[in-house]
């Protein structure tokens, strides 16, 4: 009976180990940075609230979350509308309906860096392909990953349709577990395409709906490759994420203590807007 009542612990010990080493440790040793100024390579210095009271002063950081609020209010909205249409779209019986499926999905898989270097390439000023498109049109050219007022809806584009794929999955199961019997009572009551989407298909797929607002909201946040691949956070800071902005403080000028505190207060930020987001998008489907 020992012997047997020690085999689950076996099973659940990489998994606990994984946490205490990969989650939990740096969760504690950041929390411990924050009231203290460390470069990596001098010791530890306590520094007391001094980082908070940086954090309360740095301009650039508020910017940084400015930019990345600019960016989700691009980028959620039109992730979640994208992702809708086409799983309404790939839900009904068309003809080579599991290559649709599979080929929608395939963005997410490929590695991030290649995707912002392919799309890095479609953003050239002189010989990309979309300029090229827009010149042999007659049209003017764009500098949109130049110009500080285009670069970060640029960036919002491409990262939905990376990301598009995975959301449009969900959406999907969503759909199908809508019963049939609840469109056939809308067609009885004269309900067009529109009324049963609105009063039918949405009602029932809002905790997916939910879970998709969630997912893009914390993944929008968690906005990095993009900028730091393509732009470095310019022109003129305007796509400085504030992940970006914060990596750039812990392994750029190796201020280890205040790139944790930024960590903290960002991290509390997600938490409020996820919050927030239950407290008035989340409904239970009856």
């Amino acid at each position: 009976m020992k012997e047997k009542s020690f085999i689950p612990y076996l099973f659940v010990a990489p998994y606990v180990i994984h946490f205490l080493v990969f989650v939990s440790f740096p969760v504690v040793f950041s929390f411990f940075l924050m009231f203290n100024q460390w470069n990596i390579i001098s010791p530890m210095k306590f520094v007391g609230i001094q980082n908070f009271y940086r954090l309360i002063h740095d301009d650039q950081f508020f910017k940084a979350i400015f930019n990345t609020i600019v960016f989700l209010v691009i980028h959620i909205p039109l992730q979640i509308i994208v992702a809708l249409f086409f799983a309404v779209m790939l839900n009904q019986k068309v003809r080579f309906l599991g290559f649709f499926r599979a080929a929608y999905f395939l963005p997410v898989v490929v590695s991030g860096v290649v995707v912002t270097i392919l799309w890095q390439q479609l953003y050239g000023f002189e010989s990309g392909l979309l300029n090229r498109g827009l010149s042999f049109l007659g049209l003017g050219k764009i500098g949109w990953l130049v110009n500080p007022d285009v670069a970060m809806p640029s960036i919002a584009i491409m990262a939905t349709w990376k990301n598009v794929g995975l959301y449009i999955v969900l959406f999907l199961v969503g759909l199908q577990t809508v019963p049939s019997y609840l469109y056939e009572a809308a067609e009885l009551e004269g309900a067009g395409a529109w009324q049963k989407f609105r009063y039918v298909t949405f009602p029932m797929i809002n905790p997916t709906f939910f879970l998709v607002l969630v997912l893009s909201t914390i993944g929008g946040f968690s906005l990095f490759i993009e900028p730091y691949v393509m732009t470095g956070g310019g022109p003129l800071n305007n796509t400085l994420s504030a992940v970006l902005y914060i990596y750039k403080q812990g392994f750029f000028y190796y201020h280890m203590g205040y790139a944790s505190t930024l960590g903290f207060f960002f991290a509390g930020i997600i938490l409020l807007v996820i919050v927030i987001q239950k407290k008035f998008v989340e409904k239970e489907s009856r």
